[in-house]
């Protein structure tokens, strides 16, 4: 995992969310750089659901100060089966969300939990990257990419994950490290599978992101790549349909 990403200071916690980018190779691989989030107290480690006659059981820990105040997702009987769709409006744009409930029950929990409290209603999308991969990182209240919903919770992983264009993914500051950080993947793209994919996004939303991504960035992220999108990126809310 690449570590040189932007940090910034809470109090006395340093916070470095990073979605760490493939490997800088010399010839055929071109070299990527991180994007950045927020990094939580360590947890347990402990797998975040565990089976139960109905659903399955969340362990969301309460982890740093949260960027805008919402409850604690239910935790026990978590849906564990089909798909969860949402429109997500866009500066202006209703985007399409699917969320895998089968392999990804707890983050799509607590995104929904978030979503039906307000926690994400005109939040900016920080961070654009748009060289090497292809993302938009959203999720963080405060627009600085510093911000959390007060809680993390563990990875909900294959091993086989894959971030083709449409993938909506958590955003992380190393294993188990989940929060309300994001990125949604607008062109194929290439990074390990460390980080839980959740679910896709519509080809419109695809179509709509790209958009904003001929826009250019601010390069404000340095070393670490990207920058803020030049173009307006607002979620100004997250319904379901």
């Amino acid at each position: 995992m690449l570590s040189n990403a932007k940090t910034w200071h809470s109090g006395t916690v340093n916070r470095v969310w990073i979605i760490a980018l493939a490997t800088c190779a010399f010839a055929l691989t071109g070299c990527v750089a991180p994007i950045t989030a927020t990094p939580r107290p360590s947890g347990s480690g402990t797998e975040s659901a565990a089976a139960s006659a109905d659903g399955v059981n969340c362990n969301y820990q309460a982890a740093g100060n949260p960027a805008k105040k919402v409850n604690l997702p239910p935790a026990s009987g978590v849906a564990n089966a089909g798909s969860v769709e949402l429109t997500m409006t866009l500066s202006g744009t209703k985007i399409g969300l699917t969320l895998d409930r089968v392999r990804t029950p707890c983050t799509t929990n607590s995104f929904v939990s978030l979503a039906a409290q307000g926690y994400f209603d005109n939040t900016s999308c920080h961070r654009l990257v748009d060289s090497g991969i292809f993302v938009l990182q959203c999720g963080d209240p405060t627009g600085t990419g510093s911000g959390g919903p007060g809680y993390q919770f563990a990875d909900e992983l294959t091993g086989e994950e894959t971030y083709g264009a449409g993938t909506l993914a958590m955003a992380n500051a190393g294993a188990n490290t989940n929060g309300s950080q994001f990125f949604i993947v607008y062109a194929d793209s290439q990074l390990p599978p460390s980080y839980t994919v959740f679910g896709s996004i519509d080809a419109a939303g695809i179509q709509a992101i790209r958009a904003i991504a001929k826009k250019g960035q601010d390069n404000s992220f340095g070393s670490a790549g990207g920058g803020k999108p030049n173009a307006p990126a607002v979620i100004e809310s997250i319904t379901s349909r």
